[in-house]
């Protein structure tokens, strides 16, 4: 009965480990299972944030002068803004991807190890005191066996003694022999159960501690690694979404960004910046003359009238059919970038004006870059005039011959694009505001059109040509800054008394003296009034008092005008 009810307990304890080594090992494997799905996430964010960089780039603006021309509307602005959230949209998924891994893959990576380790320590402490107490339990087995044996030799023995004693037909000496070898046996029973009772008490001692101690313990241990592990997946879970909500502040900034960008476009401005662009600086043409036919059938028979009439056939047949520019089928004021002779003759007046200022602009930017490298080498060569051991001072100067070798041509450059541009700006008649025409042709009132100007414009082979009207005197500015070219007849503007309403507001970008006639003084930052816009000759008219009004240059302030106010592309 006790070897069974031990039995049980045994095989319910190994029964206990079987389950419990189960259900960790499945614990485990939960763990792997989580871990992977975190990589293959992080391997997503990664991808995703790969696809939507490449994306961005793909769309970029490329370095030649179409994107160059597309960045000044703001349409094509905030594009390019949105393109570059977007990248920084993909570098938060990064961060994502970058989090998850540092976060709980390497960490749970590392725990798995750990908890194997803990895991195999357990059930190896399990297992080594289960075969102790099985061991001890096969020696106490052994202990009452030979008790057993021995007690059974004893009382056999006493039995042979106490036969041989009472058979008279036995010398003393067997009965004596029989007498040792009982006493003997005895003492070996003696022995045998002395240490079966000495051995009975350690294991039982032993197997309390087995069961209520050792057992437990490595239970209990169990039980605490298995709580760690699921506290450590929620720690986890919890991780995974933190990860997410600690990059919404950045991602909502991005998305801003990009709705900042939509909302700062201006369709005015882009149409306006068209209008700018395309505008052609052309004089609108006169009216066509009335060309009499029916003089020819008011001939008399006087030879007087006769020649008059002839005169006045050959005259009206000498005429060439006047043609409008805008309808030139040759030329069609087409204008192709990076095509056409150097000067940019090609152009309409106004578009050659902004061909030849922006390339001085350029080479002005080469010369002040030759210029900062002669000052650099002349400051590295009087270092090597001071300080010979750093360098010998000659070595300098075949570069600093080349550099004022390339300053002298750009020089030539600039002042022989200065002269085209004194050629063009002298040709282009100066504008008054008082006679300003709104819609798609400029008039200039100080410039006299004759009913001819058509064919004047027009050359025999179909382009246009740009001739010297006398009436017109533009002083040319060989170095022309910010400040328009062309200035206004300011006298005129003031003679009149009415007092222009006020169509929206200004702040100044820059100061400006204002010394010329006309003009107002303004600082930098200073708010003022728009009166009258920017009508394509680079002036703005601003008041800043009932008693102080004047003009000031467009590209020194910043306009903003009134919703209702005219804004319509009036110029090209």
């Amino acid at each position: 009965m006790v070897e069974e009810r031990m039995g049980d307990c045994w095989s319910h304890t190994k029964d206990q480990f079987d389950n419990l080594e189960k259900h960790t090992q499945w614990g485990i494997e939960f763990v792997e299972k989580y871990n992977k799905f975190v990589k293959e996430r992080s391997e997503i964010e990664v991808n995703y944030a790969k696809q939507i960089r490449n994306l961005s780039k793909k769309y970029q603006p490329k370095k030649n002068s179409r994107e160059e021309e597309e960045s000044k509307y703001t349409f094509c602005r905030a594009f390019f803004t949105t393109l570059n959230e977007l990248n920084d949209y993909a570098g938060q998924h990064e961060v994502i991807a970058e989090n998850l891994t540092s976060q709980i893959i390497s960490e749970l990576t590392r725990y798995l190890q750990e908890l194997k380790a803990e895991r195999k320590s357990h059930f190896h402490d399990g297992r080594k005191a289960q075969q102790y107490i099985e061991s001890s339990w096969k020696q106490l087995e052994s202990c009452k066996r030979r008790f057993e044996r021995d007690c059974k030799e004893a009382d056999r023995a006493q039995q042979y003694f106490e036969k041989m004693d009472a058979d008279i037909n036995v010398t003393k000496a067997d009965v004596e022999k029989a007498r040792q070898q009982a006493q003997m046996r005895h003492q070996m029973a003696t022995d045998s159960k002395n240490e079966y009772s000495s051995y009975l008490q350690k294991f039982n001692q032993e197997q309390n501690d087995h069961y209520y101690t050792i057992i437990p313990n490595i239970f209990q241990k169990l039980q605490d690694m298995e709580e760690k592990r699921i506290e450590r997946i929620g720690v986890c879970m919890k991780t995974f979404a933190e990860v997410d909500r600690q990059v919404l502040p950045i991602v909502g900034k991005c998305l801003d960004g990009m709705t900042t960008a939509a909302e700062s476009i201006e369709p005015k401005t882009d149409s306006k910046q068209v209008v700018e662009a395309y505008k052609s600086g052309f004089e609108p043409p006169g009216d066509v003359e009335f060309e009499d036919y029916s003089q020819a059938m008011k001939r008399t028979v006087s030879e007087n009238s006769l020649s008059n009439s002839k005169e006045g056939k050959e005259k009206s047949s000498s005429k060439s059919k006047p043609k409008l520019w805008p309808f030139i089928k040759k030329n069609k004021l087409s204008l192709k970038l990076g095509s056409g002779p150097e000067d940019f003759s090609h152009l309409p007046p106004e578009q050659r004006r902004k061909k030849l200022q922006g390339k001085i602009d350029d080479l002005n930017k080469d010369i002040h870059k030759e210029m900062d490298q002669r000052d650099a080498l002349t400051k590295m060569k009087d270092v090597y005039v001071k300080n010979p051991q750093m360098g010998d001072p000659a070595s300098v100067d075949p570069r600093l011959a080349e550099i004022g070798q390339n300053i002298e041509k750009l020089q030539a450059e600039v002042q022989k694009f200065e002269g085209w541009l004194a050629e063009v700006e002298e040709k282009m008649p100066s504008k008054s505001d008082s006679n300003r025409r709104s819609g798609f042709y400029e008039a200039q009132s100080n410039t006299a059109v004759s009913n001819n100007c058509a064919q004047d414009r027009e050359s025999p082979d179909g382009s246009y040509t740009e001739e010297q009207n006398s009436e017109t005197q533009v002083k040319a500015i060989i170095n022309p800054n910010t400040i328009p070219s062309t200035m206004p007849d300011f006298d005129e503007e003031f003679d009149d008394d009415d007092t222009l309403p006020t169509i929206g507001t200004c702040k100044a970008l820059y100061p400006f003296e204002g010394h010329n006639e006309g003009t107002i003084a303004v600082a930098e930052g200073e708010l003022l009034y728009v009166i009258e816009e920017d009508k394509g000759d680079g002036w703005t008219r601003v008041r800043r008092n009932e008693e102080e009004e004047g003009y000031v240059p467009t590209s020194y302030i910043e306009v903003n005008l009134e919703p209702n106010a005219k804004g319509a592309m009036t110029y090209i």
